[in-house]
């Protein structure tokens, strides 16, 4: 349905996102902010939210539940947005919502490769994909933090990557495989030499995170804050129409993972994150800390690592990546092989 003619709710979606961006949330946040609270506006008529409430706010997430049936993460999104618009953007403090039906969080136990498996689907991709995945599970990386890592933050002397910015806002390090920094080096140098080309077209300029092209301006163009991954070709930015290089888009790698699924014709349910999960199951059946393992994951709690097993604390000195320990985790051909991937 358009939104053509909708003076009150557009002005109000352009309030939503100048509050966001005011608070730094990424991209992504942004258009699932916007889906929700636009969403909420036409299941109630196109009335604008200052007239209505609580009531209405717990009506339209009893509908998610009812005719959508909607996983429980999906109705705490909408929520989130919500809350967040009336909040943030309209100075409003909702009545308690003690009406809404909650959609259930079935316990569900996270699909796991074995080592074979995970060697298996390694051997099947080439190129900057399998590095990505290889960082994927040798790191215990989430995707978006893969594809949002820098340059200033592979440390190859201490072999670890930092990751800044992780889910809830935190930053974490982790391992960096042994047995990858090689290839990872040989790519560094094409990346560099990728982005001189850019700086001479007069581009190179890679969007910062909090505002801090504001702090400082020149630090954009600068090597260290370069994605790691960089995408094949220069496009627009979403927010300020600035011509820049970002990162791979996530599809690619997606995309990689699944057809090294298919083609290792592995019988499981896996996914990127499926890497991560089994980067943290095969640290704790080598008999590493789970307190450690909870550290490298950039869990909060323990008990959400104690989802992937309940081996106790045997202790370890010195830990090692589990990618190190794969019986044949290089691909085919020379590091020269690993070419800048389009995404």
């Amino acid at each position: 349905m358009s939104e053509k003619g909708l003076a009150k709710p557009h002005r109000l979606l352009d309030l939503v996102r100048q509050s966001i961006r005011l608070k730094h949330y990424s991209l992504r946040t942004e258009k699932t902010y916007i889906h929700w609270i636009r969403r909420f506006i036409f299941f109630h008529g196109k009335r604008h939210p200052r007239e209505m409430g609580a009531a209405e706010v717990t009506a339209f997430l009893n509908h998610l539940v009812r005719s959508r049936d909607v996983a429980a993460s999906t109705q705490n999104q909408a929520l989130a947005a919500l809350l967040f618009l009336y909040r943030e953007v309209l100075d409003i403090q909702l009545a308690w919502l003690d009406g809404i039906e909650r959609a259930k969080r079935p316990a569900r136990v996270p699909s796991v490769l074995s080592v074979g498996e995970v060697t298996a689907l390694l051997f099947r991709m080439k190129g900057v994909k399998w590095l990505m995945a290889s960082l994927l599970y040798g790191a215990g990386l989430r995707l978006n933090e893969c594809l949002t890592l820098r340059v200033k933050d592979v440390d190859f002397d201490y072999r670890q990557l930092v990751v800044r910015d992780g889910k809830g806002g935190k930053d974490r390090r982790t391992l960096l495989p042994e047995c990858v920094m090689g290839f990872l080096k040989e790519h560094l140098l094409r990346v560099k030499l990728l982005h001189g080309k850019d700086l001479a077209n007069g581009y190179g300029d890679v969007e910062l995170p909090h505002a801090l092209d504001i702090k400082y301006p020149r630090a954009g163009r600068e090597w260290a804050w370069q994605f790691v991954f960089p995408s094949h070709k220069l496009s627009a930015d979403p927010r300020s129409g600035v011509i820049r290089r970002h990162h791979v888009y996530e599809n690619y790698v997606i995309r990689g993972v699944k057809q090294a699924v298919h083609a290792a014709r592995i019988a499981k349910h896996v996914s990127c994150h499926t890497l991560r999960h089994s980067f943290a199951t095969h640290l704790l059946e080598n008999g590493y800390d789970i307190r450690t393992v909870q550290e490298l994951l950039g869990h909060s709690s323990v008990e959400t690592t104690m989802i992937y097993t309940h081996v106790m604390n045997k202790g370890g000195r010195g830990v090692r990546s589990p990618m190190d320990q794969l019986r044949a985790p290089m691909p085919v051909g020379s590091p020269q092989n690993l070419d800048l991937g389009a995404s």
